[in-house]
């Protein structure tokens, strides 16, 4: 009967008739036969089954050995003995080179028909030996599959005992070196099956035996941690986390950080490797997982690998967004990841370019998964920018891309960086601040934030960028009796010559820290500002002069020195003067003070109030010399409250306007106004500005600096309870006051008082009303008439004929800004650039120097952006417009610069003598030194630093082209299917991609 039904099958007959003859030999098979016509037949379909060439073949020995394993069982368990089993496990079936790939289907459809059979325990014991072997030879995807499926069907053939724990252990080994190597969709997806079959053997066994859990756990660590040079072990491992039990994690976690025998590299290599696993399609909990794993490592306080490993893998997570199939793992892993990385902006910024891109494909994509994505994104984002506020030429991009997302409160912001902060003790992560590897590309340096002391690094910068102070402190000798001051010009001195990207201010805030500041938290800047001008003021007035130095080193002519005799630095480039009047309503008498500033507070109108071209307030143009005539009734008084001035005398000029002014820009085209008269214009063919189109006035209904100014300048009423005591009288008077400048400062700061106190929630509060900044702005400066005459007699600009005014041109040079709502809260940077004499060298000196030119008003003077340690190029466009895209980021503090005039000729002469006889400031020979031993200590840190950093991160898993997957969305957007950011399906290309 073997041979009819092996020349049937090898026939050329068509397979419907091949069919019904073996569908009768199989009937007769039934049939009671003698033992050698079973074993031929057997021996028949064995061979057909192991060894046929088509599936007919194999189906057809696969139907003959099951009916001679129902009818004649005892036949069968004679053949399928445990000899011939071993020899087919071992030795295989079928030609050498053409061994069969069935041997363990074979067998799984043999062993249904000897369970019963006296043989079957040995059979048991014959495979639990040989299918550990087999796992420890490392078999392929497929043959382990194969022994999965048969140990799941017969589990009595699963190792046990000691055997059982090497099984589980070599399985987790054999799923560690799975790889896929086809790239089409149903190879991909055999694969997938495959992988699934092999772990879900292991979910079976742990089911049963908890205490394999551990060891295999331990050994997937071993293979993830390994630093030896060898293929990346198969992120097919994450499908053996996803079955082990939750419950277990704490312990596990617990146990790998307390592991002193887990070097720090190979934990890095370990971490690295599992946050490749939120590219695995089936793994579920394993962002649960990395998680866990990177919370516990916080714990125990392995910053150092938190870094490494976050800076090296947060691209690749961010990417993996852009699949619906990964994407609820990986962003749980990114939220961690950001929100726990928040002693620097690093790991941040590197998103920045990518997400603009990932936001416009997942609006494109315009599901359930993608809208929640964007929704969680957004919150993560704005968490972001509250974090590290001061970069807003790098978020622009990114705040337009999410404008019209949901924007979280801040108490929840201040939950969420809460709740993942690594540590709650900041000065644990002191010394992890940004590595920067090089200077900035600007050539300037950063100050290192040294725990909430951004305050006082704006204002050092802003200080530092004052090209005039800063090079008459870096001038100052050695043994100038001025401690504070010999710091700070260490400072400067640092900050102009070294080598390092960002320098710490340790030492300087240290000596310059106000007593009554808490430690640690955020301060105000202006209060600090004029803390420090104070102290450098009245430490120079105690000690030795400044100008006894110049003199001695013949930088100052004896005109200069007897006019700068009494005053100190500080006076010279801050120092200006106020002439407060008050004069009484009744009486008419007048009582005057005057007073020196270094810096002019800003406060905001009543919104009631409307200052620019307002009828019911005194314009600052109108405020002269002369003061108001007495009211006819009182009547008359109370029905105005602000009076009209007295008409000039016939003998006067014609009293003409004289206010604070600012320098706009003109559309091309547009004429002058009118009402400028003569002040510095700007050609709108030759501003570069203007023929864009923009401009630097802010919106009608904003309020602009000028207006403030106006407004401090403005009378004031003292009625009812703040009446006036005049003398004269002898009682109190309704008055009036007001404030005019007599002498303009070389360097003007304008703090804006932003920040007031509220008495119902009893909190400062801050106004966050936009204002826009002049980049040119004209202050009236109060002067003796026969001055003011004798500039408009010689033709000279900068006085109006009769007004008792001069104008004093400012360039803006420096404005710090504050990002956040509150004094006591929020991160301050600054926008700088350095203004010097437009004036040529050859100007002369008789005299106010001549008007600047077009060329002069200096628009083109490059913008920086200081923001700690982190220094980029800007521009007058970002300084305007960044409380328009950032509302919480509003200018405080702005410095402006004179002009050279006839106020401020002598102070600009000499500096200019100065810049001529000796050029860049010259230090002294002890800073010299400091300055090249620092220089040769960071290039021997930096090579330090560069071999540990190579030894520390060589092994880091790789992730090679991550960015692929936001180039496919870019240039593929008609694929379709798959797992592409449009879809749920297939897609081949961008599914291999995904997964490995």
């Amino acid at each position: 009967m073997d041979k009819i039904l092996e020349a049937v099958v090898m026939s050329s007959y068509p397979n419907n008739v091949k069919q019904g003859l073996v569908r009768r030999v199989i009937e007769a098979a039934k049939q009671p036969m003698d033992s050698e016509q079973c074993w031929s037949m057997l021996e028949l379909s064995t061979k057909l089954y192991l060894t046929g060439d088509t599936k007919y073949k194999r189906e057809v020995g696969k139907e003959v050995l099951e009916v001679y394993g129902h009818y004649h069982p005892e036949e069968f368990e004679e053949f399928f003995n445990v000899r011939f089993l071993l020899s087919l496990l071992q030795d295989g079936y079928g030609p050498l080179g053409k061994r069969s790939h069935y041997v363990l289907d074979y067998i799984q459809l043999g062993l249904q028909f000897v369970l019963e059979s006296p043989s079957a325990n040995s059979i048991f014991s014959l495979l639990r030996i040989e299918v550990l072997r087999k796992v420890c030879e490392r078999p392929s995807p497929k043959l382990c599959a194969k022994i999965s499926k048969l140990l799941t069907q017969y589990p009595q053939c699963i190792p046990t005992g000691k055997h059982q724990l090497l099984f589980c252990q070599q399985l987790v080994r054999c799923i560690g070196q799975f790889q896929c190597v086809s790239e089409g969709e149903d190879e991909i997806m055999e694969f997938l099956e495959q992988v699934n079959k092999v772990s879900g053997l292991l979910q079976r066994i742990w089911r049963t035996q908890t205490s394999a859990i551990l060891p295999s756990l331990k050994e997937l660590f071993t293979i993830i941690s390994s630093t030896e040079e060898q293929e990346a072990p198969s992120n097919a491992l994450a499908s053996v986390v996803q079955f082990v039990p939750l419950e277990l994690m704490d312990g596990v976690i617990r146990n790998l950080t307390n592991d002193d025998s887990i070097t720090d590299v190979q934990m890095m290599m370990a971490i690295g490797r599992m946050i490749d696993w939120v590219s695995w399609p089936l793994g579920k909990n394993i962002d649960k997982w990395i998680i866990a794993l990177l919370k516990g490592l916080a714990a125990v306080k392995k910053f150092s690998i938190l870094i490494e490993v976050t800076l090296s893998k947060i691209e690749k997570v961010f990417s993996k967004l852009l699949y619906p199939i990964v994407r609820e793992g990986a962003l749980s892993v990114l939220q961690y990841m950001l929100l726990s990385f928040q002693h620097s902006h690093e790991a941040f910024h590197l998103l920045l370019p990518h997400i603009p891109r990932l936001v416009a494909s997942l609006k494109k994509e315009d599901s359930n998964s993608a809208t929640s994505s964007l929704e969680q994104l957004a919150e993560l984002i704005h968490c972001m920018f509250f974090r590290f506020s001061g970069f807003p030429d790098l978020y622009e991009p990114v705040l337009e891309a999410i404008k019209a997302l949901p924007i979280p409160n801040e108490d929840r912001i201040k939950h969420l960086l809460g709740q993942n902060a690594w540590t709650s003790q900041k000065n644990e992560l002191a010394c992890f601040y940004p590595r920067l590897a090089s200077k900035s590309e600007t050539g300037k340096i950063g100050l290192i934030n040294l725990g909430n002391t951004c305050y006082m690094n704006s204002i050092i910068q802003s200080l530092f960028m004052a090209s005039d102070f800063r090079h008459s402190v870096l001038n100052l000798t050695e043994g100038n009796s001025q401690p504070l001051m010999t710091k700070l010009q260490w400072l400067f001195a640092f900050l102009e010559h070294s080598q390092r990207p960002a320098i710490s201010p340790e030492s300087f805030l240290s000596a310059s820290w106000p007593p009554w500041f808490t430690p640690g938290a955020q301060q105000d800047c202006s209060e600090y500002l004029k803390y420090l001008l104070d102290r450098l003021h009245e430490e120079e007035k105690t000690g030795k002069r400044i100008y006894q130095k110049l003199k001695e080193s013949s930088l100052m002519s004896q005109a200069v020195e007897h006019h700068y005799l009494n005053k100190t630095l500080i006076e010279k480039m801050f120092g200006g003067k106020m002439m407060t009047k008050i004069r009484c309503l009744k009486c008419l008498n007048v009582s005057s003070r005057e007073e020196a500033f270094t810096d002019l507070s800003l406060a905001f109108p009543p919104s009631d109030r409307n200052v620019r071209g307002s009828t019911s307030i005194l314009p600052v143009e109108e405020i002269g010399p002369q003061f108001i005539e007495p009211p006819e009734n009182a009547g008359q008084l109370m029905g105005s409250p602000w009076i009209r001035r007295k008409a000039p005398k016939a003998s006067d000029h014609a009293a003409s306007p004289m206010s604070v002014e600012t320098l706009s820009f003109q559309e091309p085209g547009e004429a002058a106004n009118p009402e400028r008269g003569n002040d510095v214009g700007v050609d709108a063919a030759k501003d570069p500005l203007s023929t864009s189109g923009e401009q630097a006035c802010a919106p009608k209904d904003s309020r602009s600096v000028p207006d403030l100014i106006n407004y401090f300048l403005s009378p004031e009423r003292l009625t009812a309870e703040n009446k006036y005591h005049c003398e004269k009288c002898a009682s109190l008077q309704d008055a009036e006051k007001v404030a005019e400048l007599t002498e303009g400062p070389h360097y003007l700061i304008l703090t804006l008082l932003r920040f007031s106190f509220d008495p119902r929630t009893m909190k400062r509060k801050k106004i966050l009303d936009n204002v826009s900044i002049p980049v040119v702005l004209k202050l009236p400066i109060l002067v003796a008439r026969e001055e003011a005459e004798e500039i408009c007699q010689c033709g000279k600009d900068g006085a109006v004929p009769g007004s008792g005014f001069m104008t004093v041109v400012y360039d803006l040079c420096s404005v710090v800004v504050h990002s956040g709502i509150s004094s006591e809260s929020g991160h301050y940077y600054c926008y700088s650039r350095e203004c010097t004499d437009t004036v040529p060298h050859g100007q002369p000196r008789d005299g106010v120097p001549k008007p600047a030119s077009d060329k002069q008003l200096d628009f083109e003077i490059q913008w920086y952006l200081f923001n700690d340690t982190r220094v980029s190029f800007s521009s007058f466009e970002s300084v305007s417009n960044v409380t328009s895209f950032f509302p919480k980021d509003t200018a405080y503090v702005l410095f402006y610069r004179q002009r050279p005039g006839r106020q401020s000729c002598l102070l600009h002469e000499a500096l200019a003598e100065a810049g001529r006889l000796h050029g860049e400031p010259s230090l002294h020979k002890d800073l010299m030194e400091a300055i090249s031993k620092d220089n040769i200590l960071f290039l021997q840190e930096q090579e330090k630093e560069a071999r540990n950093r190579a030894a520390y991160i060589s092994a880091l898993p790789k992730s090679p082209l991550w960015w692929r997957d936001l180039d496919r969305d870019k240039d593929d957007d008609s694929s379709s299917g798959g797992c592409s950011p449009a879809a749920g399906g297939g897609g081949s290309g961008s599914f291999h991609g995904l997964v490995f």
